[in-house]
């Protein structure tokens, strides 16, 4: 009897876990799928468990779900090395409450579909290689309580927004690299005292909205300006390592500070012009009311035609930055591009490394022929460049609607370290073949006829920057 009561309930145990697999959204499970799909390296397997064919994610690595076991409330992966890009979707898990990724490898922007999630209080994301600006899109966070994004690489100024955070308690923005001034309020050229006055008007953005701020650390970037007295309350290590004109923190050699403290200068100088220049304006507007007819109408003639050439070339730029084609494997023709997202590359990345010509390696494999080596994300093949040394090159494979502007960013970044060693043990990068007729992604090492340290070691072929999948 006892045994039959028991086989009951655990078939009404397993009933109701059914249903509330099948309640779970599916745009949930979705944004977490993608989330996996972008992290390209997880050394320690932390998401080995993320089955993608269970719809019910509440058993996952770093996630939790309510009581009800209906929708993720959190996603805590801290210190486990992933490498890869934050998912946009993630701003379609509604009711997540706190995203916590901190001492990852992270790399990419700060995804602005992030100001989506209305119910998130914790967003730390610290001590990670994240780029570009914060997106003011964080404004919108609108129960958050922390956010920490210390330790990265972002640029760009403090957006404004933030003083719309009202229940927002620590900030975290130090060691990166931020410029302009700490945004206290909207309008910059309010008098100290009309600041005062207007403290507590929750229109005007600015961190001296924020009333529930206690802890904030905005040190080693670059900001301007000086510190808002809303702020001085805390302590000076949070302003040190900056431009800022405090004297009682550590601020940073001018020989480090001139150009950002020039062009905010420069900035500040065209907001307001002073009486001589508003004379000189009213002075320049009665000589233009003074000018032939003739003089009017070729002036006119003049600005058409060069809006009409900046048009032109406004638009040919505007073509050319859409005409990308999607990674091939070398042999075959370039499809259609899906790469939407915008990543920030450094133009100047690769300056210094040598290019190859998709012909010229052509020539040298043997028409690519010449295979001697292969994984489940690349090929290797042999040649030896005309006059010059024996050759080993690695063409990196990926399914065209896998590759991404993330992808591309850390193509280059990989290109420019390998570039940099400089080891008898290690393979020699001798340039890299970045084209788009047909889109090729290469790399040219110097052949190392006995082998690599590496391949002593394991016993086999691969390649150090192999770590892209062709699987789908």
């Amino acid at each position: 009897m006892m045994a039959y009561i028991y086989l009951l309930l655990l078939f009404l145990s397993y009933g109701v876990s059914l249903v509330t697999s099948r309640s779970f959204p599916s745009d949930e499970v979705m944004a977490l799928t993608t989330f996996k799909e972008d992290i390209y390296e997880d050394p320690h397997l932390v998401l080995s468990n993320w089955n993608v064919l269970d719809s019910d994610p509440c058993e996952w690595f770093g996630i939790t779900c309510n009581k009800e076991r209906q929708h993720v409330i959190k996603i805590n992966i801290s210190s486990s090395s992933l490498k890869g890009f934050l998912a946009p979707e993630i701003g379609q898990i509604t009711y997540l409450q706190e995203l916590t990724l901190q001492k990852n490898k992270l790399l990419g922007i700060i995804p602005k579909e992030l100001g989506m999630l209305k119910f998130l209080k914790v967003l730390d994301l610290g001590m990670n290689r994240l780029t570009g600006p914060i997106p003011p899109e964080l404004g919108n966070l609108s129960s958050v309580v922390k956010i920490n994004l210390q330790s990265n690489g972002l640029t760009g100024s403090l957006p404004a927004e933030l003083g719309n955070l009202k229940y927002l308690e620590e900030l975290r923005l130090d060691r990166n690299r931020l410029k302009g001034a700490v945004p206290a309020y909207s309008n910059s050229t309010f008098t100290a005292n009309t600041r005062g006055m207007y403290a507590t008007h929750s229109n005007l953005p600015g961190l001296c909205s924020s009333s529930q701020l206690k802890v904030a650390d905005f040190s080693y970037n670059f900001l301007i300006g000086r510190i808002p007295k809303c702020l001085e309350h805390l302590p000076s290590a949070s302003f040190q390592g900056n431009c800022l004109q405090a004297n009682n923190t550590k601020q940073r050699p001018s020989s480090q500070c001139g150009i950002y403290i020039h062009c905010a200068e420069s900035s500040e100088s065209h907001q307001a012009p002073s009486p001589k220049h508003q004379r000189a304006e009213d002075v320049a507007k009665r000589m233009k009311a003074s000018k032939p007819a003739w003089l009017l109408a070729l002036e006119i003639v003049t600005g058409i035609m060069v809006g009409s050439l900046f048009l032109v070339a406004l638009l040919t730029a505007f073509q050319r930055c859409n005409s990308k084609s999607a990674i091939i494997i070398p042999w075959k023709k370039s499809g259609s591009g899906k790469d939407h997202v915008v990543v920030y590359i450094d133009s100047e990345l690769l300056k210094d490394v040598t290019k190859f010509s998709r012909q010229e390696l052509e020539v040298a494999c043997e028409d690519f022929s010449n295979i001697i080596g292969s994984s489940p994300d690349s090929l290797v093949y042999k040649g030896t460049m005309k006059g010059g040394p024996e050759i080993a090159v690695i063409s990196l494979c990926i399914k065209e609607e896998r590759w991404t502007g993330y992808l591309e960013l850390y193509y280059q970044r990989e290109v420019a370290e390998l570039a940099r060693l400089n080891h008898e043990n290690i393979g020699k990068l001798l340039g890299y073949c970045r084209e788009s007729t047909p889109f090729t992604r290469m790399l040219v090492f110097e052949y190392a006829s006995n082998g690599t340290l590496y391949e002593h070691l394991h016993c086999k072929h691969t390649s150090s920057l192999a770590r892209f999948t062709c699987n789908g």
